[in-house]
């Protein structure tokens, strides 16, 4: 390129014409070569998975790219799928004319009681509480509860009259009735050891009958016959402080168990105590995830539980263990001079739910939620 002047030729406006810049050519060039390395090196990788998905048989590889769609499909059909819509069971089962029957049984009228008061709006709230949980948390462990909220009506319609939860099933949970000592060892013994002191305040507090029909603090029962009244420290996953400051040892002993229920609706601890002459009517408990510990205090004779049909006894200073989604009754059909059949009355967590699921479920079930 030649330049040429527009004017008259001035020294002071000449361009300056710089020398080539060396460096510059040569980091240019380096670049160059780079690039067409890494090109070279892409070609042959590329080349390489090429001949190595032809060695290989087609039969795996094809067998991996099923999984690996399946595996999305599950992960967008858990984050996405909406539980069905479903009847409870206390609508199939309760007529307009009812009149406070549900699945065949007397139950209280209780607004507060979790059981009793579940709503069609129940399964999608449940859902909704599960996403939110696995949002701020995982989804990892949670397959059971998943499958438990989605599919609950199909489990509780289809499940036999003997075991029927008023409230959740958790499904793949191996159960029984009734629970050998050694499904919640620490607890039960522990328990065990402190009979004494349990009994000792209920024997304060139940000096109060004398001077009214139901004092302070006490619930009464509907029952077929006789009388049925509670003395709760922890009621559907909520502490009662007044009762609580009236049994102080107790109320702590509840803070050294390890598998007691005490964050969540499922959860109780409570004195129950039967007169003479009295049947609770056979009901079913609101879930499968928990079992009930009795710790007998004072058993009289003609005293039984009856969970799935199969008869038990309490007996003084040991604990019971039995799962109440069973349907099951209790009575007493001994004499005004037996005195009352006293049980410390306590729900602990099923063996069989996971750490994870116990969390997710405190979570999901929280009071008030």
């Amino acid at each position: 390129m030649v330049w040429v002047p527009l004017g008259p030729q001035r020294t002071d406006c000449l361009p300056l014409l710089h020398a080539p810049d060396i460096n510059s050519s040569k980091m240019s060039l380096e670049w160059l070569v780079a690039w067409s390395w890494s090109l070279d090196g892409l070609r042959d990788c590329i080349a390489t998975g090429i001949q190595s998905v032809r060695d290989c048989d087609t039969t795996a590889v094809v067998t991996v790219a099923c999984l690996l769609v399946l595996f999305v499909w599950y992960c967008y059909h858990v984050g996405r799928e909406q539980p069905r819509p479903y009847a409870s069971v206390n609508s199939l089962m309760q007529g307009p004319d009812a009149g406070g029957l549900q699945n065949g049984y007397v139950y209280c009228q209780s607004p507060e009681c979790v059981r009793c008061t579940h709503n069609e709006g129940l399964n999608q709230k449940l859902y909704h509480n599960l996403q939110e949980y696995a949002k701020r948390y995982s989804w990892s462990g949670m397959g059971r509860i998943h499958k438990g909220i989605r599919e609950q009506g199909r489990y509780l319609n289809s499940r036999p009259s003997i075991q029927k939860p008023e409230v959740f099933f958790l499904p793949d949970l191996p159960t029984t009735p009734y629970f050998s000592r050694d499904a919640q060892k620490h607890d039960v013994e522990l328990l065990e050891r402190n009979f004494q002191t349990i009994l000792c305040e209920f024997e304060t507090l139940y000096k109060a009958f004398s001077n009214c029909s139901l004092p302070q603090g006490w619930k009464m029962n509907s029952t077929s016959s006789g009388e049925w009244v509670t003395f709760y420290l922890v009621n559907q996953g909520v502490c009662v402080p007044r009762n609580c400051r009236k049994c102080p040892r107790t109320y702590r002993l509840l803070g050294s168990l390890r598998t007691c229920i005490g964050n969540n609706v499922f959860g109780n601890a409570c004195i129950s105590v039967l007169s003479p002459g009295t049947v609770i009517t056979e009901h079913y408990g609101p879930t499968n995830i928990r079992i009930r510990c009795h710790l007998g205090l004072k058993t009289p004779s003609g005293c039984e539980l009856v969970v799935g049909g199969e008869p038990q006894c309490w007996a003084e200073g040991r604990c019971l263990l039995f799962d109440d989604s069973f349907l099951h009754t209790a009575f007493h059909e001994g004499s005004a001079e037996d005195g009352p059949r006293v049980v410390f009355m306590v729900d602990l967590w099923h063996p069989n739910v996971a750490a994870a699921e116990r969390q997710a479920l405190d979570f999901i079930f929280a009071p008030g939620r």
